[in-house]
């Protein structure tokens, strides 16, 4: 049986708010507002009743108070998301085992081999939605030739819609659309077509691939010229591996204390490391990430004769490579530390805590039961039951 839209994106709606709802029910109907929440916290989630006055999603959270002050906000709570987002990926796997997460709240399935057990791609949506609901939940479905025309349905078709492009209507449902609804145009991009006239989609189809590829390069040009016709060949990839790694804050005031910044490279380095254990991985390159407080970003990276993943391994080298940038700057506004480079399993090799070299072998197993003991810990009693000594007067200067 040929399947022409076999593609679905499953979008959930206000996830982290509607989780919030089902922990505290007499939150239903009100405007609720998750995310960081201190002053440089940023919108994570907001319900619709509180989306009515214009608080989106990765707004500074000082510009969703003045814009609805009556809401409740609430810090976010990710083991309770992560919780419901195993609940939904089973709803998803129970009708295809190709389903590709794109972050907790939504993915990417093709439905192309269910069908003749659950019915059309539409119908199967119909289900997803119903089971959805029935954990107390709404999500927003689009269903389409492919993931590109199947996340630009479920964009459309929110909040808590169905939205279906069959094959014969991708031309009239997708030329109508503004140039910036393709992947990869943004307000630069878009300024440079719309110099050219092209403001929507199919003023951009209507122009040879040629012509684009002078506009904004040949590999964009190239790209852009096929979204725009509706065409994207890239499959559904199952359980992708992971490419990085890695945990980053912005912190509520400035730091330009020595120890405090090293205190937080610290913690991100021991948070970094206990989510490669807890994901089997380890990894050779070691990133930083740094923003000062005139908004100046900077990443510096070091790749490792070794693999890594423990706090002291990896600390090591982030507090390396901020001593190399950190002479005659200003305060900090947001660390990050990352590991890429990424392969399963324990690494074979360890870095020494204190020179180049390696660890002796009865060090190296001492930290690793260190690690091993601290994972068994938290897994029972929660990620802040125990850490580095040096963390322990850290008062919380953050929002995650």
């Amino acid at each position: 049986m040929a399947v022409t839209e076999p593609i679905l994106h499953v979008d959930m709606d206000a996830f982290y708010a509607s989780v919030e709802e089902i922990k505290d029910p007499s939150l239903r109907g009100r405007p609720v507002v998750v995310g960081g929440q201190g002053g440089r916290g940023v919108v994570t989630s907001a319900s619709y009743e509180a989306r009515r006055y214009g608080v989106t999603s990765a707004m500074p959270m000082v510009t969703a108070r003045r814009l609805c002050p009556h809401a409740v906000y609430v810090p976010n709570d990710f083991e309770s998301y992560r919780d419901f987002s195993i609940k939904i990926r089973d709803v998803f796997t129970s009708f295809t085992p190709l389903v590709e997460p794109l972050s907790l709240d939504e993915a990417f399935l093709d439905v192309s081999g269910s069908v003749r057990i659950f019915g059309p791609p539409a119908d199967i949506a119909v289900q997803i939605k119903e089971r959805v609901k029935a954990l107390g939940l709404s999500c927003t479905v689009g269903v389409a030739p492919n993931k590109f025309l199947a996340k630009l349905a479920s964009a459309r078709g929110k909040p808590d819609g169905l939205l279906v492009v069959a094959a014969g209507d991708v031309i009239g449902f997708l030329h109508p659309l503004p140039v910036t609804a393709l992947w990869g145009v943004g307000p630069q991009t878009a300024t440079t077509l719309e110099r050219l006239g092209l403001k929507t989609v199919g003023d951009l189809a209507a122009v040879s691939e040629r012509t684009l590829a002078r506009a904004v390069g040949e590999s964009l040009g190239a790209h852009l010229h096929a979204l725009a016709v509706g065409l994207d060949e890239r499959p559904v990839v199952p359980n992708e591996p992971a490419r990085s790694v890695g945990s980053e804050e912005t912190f509520s005031y400035d730091l330009d204390s020595p120890d405090e910044i090293a205190r937080e490279l610290l913690r991100l380095a021991d948070r970094t490391a206990e989510r490669l254990r807890m994901k089997n991985l380890c990894g050779r390159t070691v990133t930083l990430k740094v923003r000062f407080s005139n908004f100046t970003t900077i990443t510096r990276s070091r790749t490792l004769g070794a693999e890594v993943d423990t706090t002291p391994a990896i600390y090591e080298v982030a507090r390396g490579l901020f001593d190399k940038v950190s002479q005659d700057r200003l305060r900090i506004r947001l660390l990050g530390v990352s590991v890429t480079g990424l392969t399963v399993g324990p690494p074979n090799r360890q870095l020494s805590l204190l020179a180049e070299g390696e660890l002796s072998s009865g060090l190296h197993q001492r930290w690793d039961d260190a690690a091993d003991a601290m994972d068994s810990i938290r897994r029972r009693f929660g990620s802040e039951a125990v850490g580095p000594a040096a963390l322990l007067d850290r008062s919380e200067t953050g929002s995650d």
